[in-house]
């Protein structure tokens, strides 16, 4: 089936953490079973990084649904660049 993905911007500022809540990436896949939907980030934060909190400092390429509802996923805004917009694909 057809996977739909709804997510929310999110302003970061210099050497800001923000935790990943289904408010601001949420998908469903109309499956029972939504919390094996699997992101895997294609395009990282030019300004930071997808941390799991139980390894802070360690960059990630993927993350579970049940890590977004468990609140356990970060985007962390490291201050090695000047400020500016980007996106997290």
């Amino acid at each position: 089936g057809d996977i739909v993905l709804l997510a929310k911007p999110v302003t970061l500022t210099e050497g800001d953490r923000v935790t990943l809540t289904t408010d601001v990436p949420v998908a469903t896949d109309g499956t029972s079973k939504p919390e094996k939907l699997l992101y895997a980030v294609s395009l990282p934060p030019v300004h930071g990084q997808i941390e799991h909190i139980n390894y802070p400092g360690v960059p990630i390429s993927s993350y579970r649904q049940l890590d977004v509802v468990a609140q356990k996923v970060s985007d962390i805004h490291d201050n090695s660049h000047g400020a500016g917009k980007e996106s997290l694909r």
